[in-house]
């Protein structure tokens, strides 16, 4: 009867599985599905409580594992985040972990400086005794052969690649080398690339022989007729008068010797701006070259004064030499005039080269963004290589 009263019919034990089956948690977890087509499979006893066992299990089964991943997550069954966990995702920078990223960042900063620091004094040495070699070099001024223009102790910048893009322009400053200019010799033959470069390195730690360096200021080129003096006393080119008041030195005029000679070709004719105590082309009439020196021995274009301070400026052509007539034609000369007597107390303004402070200033100045460029471009192929690994795997 009690059977009865819960509508249940004695003997039909299957239709009390499927009614526990639909008082399962999980609804239709209770029911076995075939993999064929998906239809409903029952009628064998005790099918229905097998289904349930397995959709209990699988409940259970997942509860654990959604309390397992909460767990590690950090955050309660209902889906909020644990307090402990929220600390932790946000923890500050600087403290934990955080703090000891930021310091192993900061020594491996401080190990890539010191790898890179050789690099940049290799390349700045390098680039130093390039520039002082082949671009531009500083030299000191130990007389006043060239006064005013410039004056003893003077430092002079020297650029030696000018006449590799033009030619000699009279009124230039010359820097040259005097050994077989004037002196008994030849003159020193030019050397190769790798020559060159070891004695710039050399001579930029004070070793080896610089040589007899001359500085003085272009008046004839080749082919030029340069004499002294017109009816005015002033020296002329081609027959055209110089205005040398803005350069000579005060009180001088413009020669005391007297000379008349057409330059040779591959030769210059050079004077300095103290007149009265300048050994010159004036003073070497007799040697082979006629006072000439030869355009190889030039070294280069003394083109701005950097120091002392109070006596930067550049050294400019002066205007008496733009003039057009100058270029005419040379005419005949008659012989060279005999020197004058008294040479030996006359001065060479022989140069010295400064030392190594300023193409090293210059060296290092270049060489920081060189070694920057290396570094950016060594970083990009590293981290190209690494995509590329990544990217094969």
């Amino acid at each position: 009867m009690s059977g009865a009263g819960r509508g249940v019919t004695p003997g039909a034990e299957p239709e009390a599985g499927s009614a526990e089956s639909a008082a399962s948690p999980v609804p239709g977890r209770g029911q076995k599905v075939s993999p064929d087509n998906g239809s409903q499979t029952s009628g064998l006893p005790g099918d229905g409580k097998a289904v349930d066992g397995q959709a209990e299990g699988l409940t259970a089964q997942a509860a654990a594992d959604g309390a397992a991943g909460a767990a590690s997550a950090g955050a309660s069954p209902d889906g909020e985040q644990a307090p402990e966990a929220a600390s932790a995702g946000s923890e500050p920078a600087g403290s934990g972990t955080g703090g000891r990223g930021t310091a192993g960042r900061r020594k491996r900063k401080k190990r890539s400086f010191w790898r890179e620091f050789p690099i940049l004094v290799v390349i700045a040495l390098v680039l130093a005794v390039v520039i002082k070699t082949y671009a531009i070099q500083a030299f000191f001024i130990p007389s006043g052969s060239m006064e005013n223009t410039l004056k003893i102790n003077d430092r002079v910048l020297v650029n030696k690649l000018v006449y590799d893009v033009r030619g000699i322009h009279r009124g230039d400053i010359v820097v040259f080398n005097g050994a077989g200019s004037w002196d008994p010799g030849t003159v020193p033959a030019s050397t190769n690339f790798a020559e060159e470069f070891v004695n710039g390195f050399a001579s930029m730690f004070g070793f080896g022989r610089p040589g007899d360096i001359l500085i003085k200021r272009v008046m004839g080129l080749p082919g030029d007729h340069v004499a002294c003096c017109d009816a005015q006393g002033r020296v002329t080119v081609n027959g055209v008068p110089l205005t040398e008041q803005s350069y000579l030195y005060p009180g001088n005029v413009p020669s005391e010797v007297r000379f008349n000679i057409v330059v040779r070709p591959g030769r210059l004719w050079v004077m300095g701006d103290h007149r009265a105590i300048s050994d010159d082309s004036r003073g070497h009439l007799g040697d082979p070259g006629g006072g000439t020196i030869p355009e190889s021995a030039v070294i280069g274009r003394a083109f701005v004064i950097i120091w002392p301070p109070s006596r930067w400026r550049f050294l400019p052509i002066p205007a008496t030499f733009e003039q057009p007539k100058l270029n005419a034609p040379a005419t005949a000369a008659g012989p060279p005039a005999a020197h004058r007597a008294g040479a030996a107390d006359l001065l060479s303004a022989r140069l010295e080269p400064a030392g190594p402070a300023l193409p090293l200033s210059l060296g290092f100045a270049a060489a920081i963004p060189v070694t920057w460029l290396q570094r950016r471009v060594r970083i990009g192929v590293a981290r190209r290589r690494a995509a590329s690994r990544d990217a094969g795997r």
